[in-house]
């Protein structure tokens, strides 16, 4: 026998109760924008081009645009549209770039925990420093919104074998790590049960444009073509779109006009579909009846 994990069964989407989305709908879409920083001369952070040795002042700058300049162009782009976002948030940004996550506060979006930066893995970490970690970017999150965050996904999707754990005993309901799905999945802890909300790693700017050196077009292709046929298949089943953007990468400017084409498509047709952040997702799920949701 393989080793496995524990955390859910094996139940294929075509065997599980059918329910709709508020309003009848039977597709969820939320867009996930990464706000992220790094630390200057160390740790991790994507790159644009090879660096060199330290400090890689080429890719350093290049993420620092996200913040600066790619982030409020996302923001204006999101207004043009009325589309909510959900912002997946590194907590030393209060510190680093604090007028953004006021920008989005201001706009009602979800705020949703995301490490404490981009430079470093929470999963490498032994259990009690995790949790430390887990706890501290929690508390910053909590003290500048005035609640705690519902949801988490992991820096770099890093997770140790003990993450959903120390996620549901911090109180988070759903987390993001998990791209097994089209549909929301209780997964098991051991000490009761957490979320996973679909969070996309193919419809993701990261794994396309960095690491499969796709243009800005082709990713706005990927993502209408994604809403198109998923708007197909939920005529017989509710599944979530979900869309994953870094403002370093997608705020630029000849990315940004076809992601401005593709987000278009989508919101022309918002009477469709369930138009929406993660948090309201994971909400209308723990609402249903018990069995309706496979582990509930």
């Amino acid at each position: 026998m393989l080793r496995t994990h524990g955390r859910y069964d094996y139940i294929p989407i075509t065997k599980r109760p059918v329910y709709d989305w508020p309003n009848g709908k039977r597709l969820a879409v939320y867009i996930g924008l990464n706000l992220e920083d790094f630390a200057f001369g160390e740790g991790l952070g994507a790159e644009l081009a090879p660096g060199g040795p330290a400090p890689d002042i080429l890719n350093f700058a290049w993420r620092d645009y996200g913040n600066r300049v790619g982030a409020w162009r996302l923001l204006e782009l999101f207004d043009d549209l009325a589309l909510p976002a959900s912002v997946l948030l590194n907590s030393v940004l209060y510190d680093t770039c604090p007028d953004l996550p006021v920008a989005f506060r201001l706009r009602g979006d979800e705020i949703v925990g995301h490490g404490r930066s981009n430079a470093e893995r929470q999963g490498l970490l032994p259990e009690r420093d995790e949790a430390a970690l887990i706890a501290e970017a929690t508390a910053t999150l909590t003290r500048h919104e005035g609640r705690a965050p519902g949801g988490w996904l992991g820096p770099w999707i890093s997770e140790s074998a003990v993450t959903p754990d120390l996620l549901q005993e911090a109180g988070y309901s759903y987390l993001l790590d998990w791209c097994m799905d089209d549909q929301p999945v209780v997964m098991r802890t051991r000490r009761g049960r957490i979320l996973a909300v679909p969070y996309p790693q193919e419809l993701n700017d990261i794994p396309m444009i960095v690491g499969r050196k796709i243009g800005g077009d082709t990713f706005a292709d990927m993502i209408v073509d994604q809403f198109d046929e998923m708007l197909h298949q939920s005529r017989d089943v509710p599944i979530v779109m979900g869309i994953a953007l870094h403002a370093y990468l997608v705020g630029q400017p000849y990315r940004l006009r076809h992601l401005r084409r593709a987000l278009a498509h989508i919101a022309g047709q918002r009477d469709l579909v369930f138009i929406t952040r993660p948090g309201a997702i994971a909400a209308h799920v723990l609402s249903l009846p018990p069995g309706i949701v496979p582990g509930s």
